[in-house]
């Protein structure tokens, strides 16, 4: 069963703190820096990401939610004459306005998340071109990731002069517009590109530091735990092996409340879905929409009650602290993983292990990770400085910056090492 709706709707916060400007890009986030002033910011900027149909969702949550978390002024709109968009792997996401709704308006940064054929709908767009073109004629920050710099901003004629990069399969296209750099994030003037799924939330950073600073991109990367170190194939710390025998394929059910990290749910979601496992997610509320932790809005396939109903090779819980207060007080959702525990798999990530599953005693005998400031939550925290634990038939992790390696040492289980390497190649989260 596929999820069949996620949505997206604006955020209210508002940030007036004013950081220190920079005009270096940190090493570990962007491979190759050209020096630019980040701009100045005494109130919240204002940012447009356009999606369309076919746009990949990882792409276009992380970096709406890092922004948000820099308290930016996010927009989504769709390029569609619908607000409703169906992304890639099933996901729909339900944009604030069309693109024509805010032609008029002015950005401070325009982002375009890549995915195919999304891509090309944001090109065949008009309004979206025009508005684009202003945009930069007036000197302001922009930005692609994906397939979007060579699809969208090459052909709009909108990279002429600087260095870029892109997926590795758009390089070739890419460099009949531009000079070419593999980078995972590249910054050239006023234009910001990446390369992929595994390089947004350092795009999402790096877009963070030219709007506010420094300062401010290293208080929001923080509470990330993102990777430090890209060079390297993805790891997890194994204890107590035993291989994991599921259906084919596997069906994994998905928990999200009002709260739950979105980033998080998410990543987890693609990445599995990627892998062809059976994804259901269920909603803990009276009804199938949830506001996630950034107030982006998503809808499950079914409530929990129903989902409850059928039976899961495993239960994967992402965080967020009120979903994971939500996720503890749920009886069915308890019951459920506690029969789970017995013969099956289980899995939590960043507030849950702490906050769902300790408390419950679904974390007896285990060793387990969460995120750091909950560690001391944890009754044996004495292997809670991995990123990914795998004790037996569970598996945790720490926060939104260790959720593509969570989702990959779960591909690993159930389907091989192989495929997690394949998969994580091809949204380059290791670099070459």
């Amino acid at each position: 069963m596929a999820l069949r709706h996620l949505r997206l709707l604006p955020h209210p916060l508002a940030n007036t703190f004013t950081p220190k400007p920079s005009q270096t890009l940190r090493k570990n986030r962007v491979c190759f820096s050209l020096s630019t002033s980040p701009i100045m910011a005494t109130t919240s900027r204002k940012v447009l990401v356009p999606i369309a149909n076919g746009t990949e969702p990882m792409e276009a949550v992380i970096t709406i939610d890092v922004l948000r978390r820099s308290g930016a002024d996010v927009t989504v709109a769709s390029a569609g004459n619908h607000l409703t968009v169906q992304a890639l792997h099933g996901v729909k996401i339900v944009a604030d306005a069309v693109v024509s709704d805010v032609a008029d308006a002015t950005f401070d940064l325009v982002a375009l998340p890549g995915g195919v054929p999304g891509v090309d709908n944001l090109r065949e767009c008009g309004v979206l071109e025009k508005l684009v073109k202003k945009h930069v004629e007036d000197g302001r920050l922009y930005a692609a990731v994906c397939a979007a710099p060579a699809a969208v901003l090459g052909p709009w004629g909108l990279l002429k002069g600087v260095k870029a990069t892109c997926h590795p399969a758009f390089m070739e296209k890419l460099a009949s517009y531009t000079t070419t750099v593999e980078s995972r994030v590249q910054l050239d003037g006023k234009v910001v590109t990446s390369r992929a799924p595994g390089t947004t939330m350092e795009f999402g950073v790096a877009l963070v530091e030219q709007l506010y600073g420094k300062q401010k991109a290293d208080e929001v990367a923080g509470p990330l735990v993102m990777r430090s170190n890209h060079a390297d194939e993805y790891v997890f710390a194994e204890l107590n092996s035993v291989q994991w025998t599921t259906e084919n394929p596997p069906k994994v059910l998905v928990p999200i409340a009002n709260g739950s990290e979105e980033m998080e749910a998410v990543i987890i979601i693609d990445i599995l879905r990627r892998a062809k496992a059976n994804v259901v997610v269920a909603s803990l509320e009276d009804k199938l929409e949830i506001v996630a932790s950034r107030n982006d809005k998503l809808e499950a396939d079914m409530l929990l009650d129903e989902a409850a109903k059928l039976s899961y090779d495993l239960i994967v819980l992402p965080g967020g602290l009120g979903g994971a207060q939500t996720f503890a007080k749920s009886e069915t959702l308890v019951g459920l993983l506690k029969k789970q525990r017995e013969n099956k798999y289980y899995g939590a990530i960043c507030a849950s292990p702490a906050l769902v599953l300790e408390p419950h005693g679904l974390l007896k005998g285990k060793k387990a990770t969460a995120f750091p400031a909950l560690c001391n939550k944890l009754s044996d925290p004495s292997e809670a400085e991995n990123r990914v634990i795998v004790d037996g038939n569970l598996v945790t992790s720490r926060g939104p910056g260790t959720s593509i390696e969570f989702a990959l040492a779960i591909v690993e289980k159930l389907f091989g090492r192989k495929l997690g390497l394949e998969i994580a190649k091809a949204i380059v989260f290791s670099s070459p």
